[in-house]
């Protein structure tokens, strides 16, 4: 094999992978596309230590920290397909080589699906978004709206008062009940029917929503829920198993990240229903972990250990 461990993916999830693995000394292969979920955000906030610094820079500063282990590299590439290979597994790459390796780690991540509004795409991770926890803190308690797409707006209207000033845009996605209304109105959170028609203010910054009636409905930042999808096909490919979650599918992993197939661990976004970048940092130090122990234990992949 090319490579004791192979990590497909490489922002927070698969670099704390790959710290794991090195320090255990083994030869570890970092595939990146360079095109991690968190790109658009020009902060990332609540992971310690890292508070407020852009997620390039950490990416950055956690691959310097990993130059100073031999036995990793970085390979600036995409692979398109994956398949078991004895004991281990061989790797397609989109320019056509081929890797081959004892162990995968597929942190490759998800892609979000906007909902179909002017001016929204354009405003994702400034003036949209989807973490009260990762963003709001910096709009400073002015007024925040929640768009709708499902039930799962109630949740984040709930949350987001102790923010700001916030507005559920129910958009006809979500009809609350009058219980839910009057909980609601408890939080002060007033509700408007009428679909936003539009976003506008000097872009990526927000400044308000006109509505289809024609009102104007000042507003720092716009929070909804994207639809979810994997980055990449690869698991599919393995014969991974994925579980439905709120925002899209997600691939099932036990305690110790490990997917159905033995051998092929995952973490961080693509295997979690709650995106965050310190639960992505850890979940990737346990498959780093895991991945390590699956080399001694279940060298022949026979699913023990």
């Amino acid at each position: 094999m090319d490579h004791d461990v192979i990590i497909i993916g490489g922002s927070f999830a698969g670099l704390s992978a790959a710290m794991q693995l090195a320090r255990a000394r083994r030869n570890v292969l970092v595939l990146d596309t360079g095109a991690p979920r968190n790109r658009y955000a020009a902060a990332s906030h609540g992971f310690p230590g890292q508070d407020g610094k852009r997620p390039a820079h950490i990416r950055g500063a956690l691959r310097v920290e990993l130059d100073a282990y031999p036995t990793v590299t970085f390979l600036d590439a995409e692979a398109v397909q994956a398949s078991r290979q004895g004991a281990g597994f061989h790797l397609s790459l989109a320019a056509g080589d081929a890797l081959t390796a004892k162990r995968l780690i597929l942190a490759y991540g998800v892609r979000d699906t906007l909902p179909d509004l002017p001016g929204l795409s354009e405003r994702w991770g400034t003036g949209v978004l989807h973490c009260p926890y990762c963003h709001a803190y910096e709009l400073n308690r002015q007024p925040v709206g929640v768009l709708a797409r499902s039930e799962m707006a109630m949740h984040q209207a709930m949350l987001l008062p102790d923010w700001g000033p916030t507005t559920l845009f129910t958009q006809g996605a979500f009809a609350p009940t009058p219980e839910q209304r009057h909980t609601l109105a408890d939080r002060g959170v007033m509700i408007e029917d009428t679909p936003i028609a539009s976003l506008f203010g000097p872009a990526p910054a927000l400044e308000a929503v006109r509505l289809a009636d024609g009102r104007e409905i000042p507003i720092a930042a716009l929070f909804t829920a994207p639809q979810t999808t994997p980055a990449s096909d690869l698991a599919t490919s393995l014969g991974c198993e994925s579980t439905d979650g709120p925002s899209g599918p997600y691939l099932a992993v036990d305690a110790m990240q490990m997917t159905n197939v033995p051998g092929v661990f995952a973490a961080g976004d693509v295997a979690t229903p709650a995106a965050n970048a310190t639960l992505a940092a850890a979940a990737g130090v346990m498959a780093g972990v895991a991945a390590h122990r699956s080399l001694i234990f279940d060298p022949d992949l026979t699913g023990a250990g």
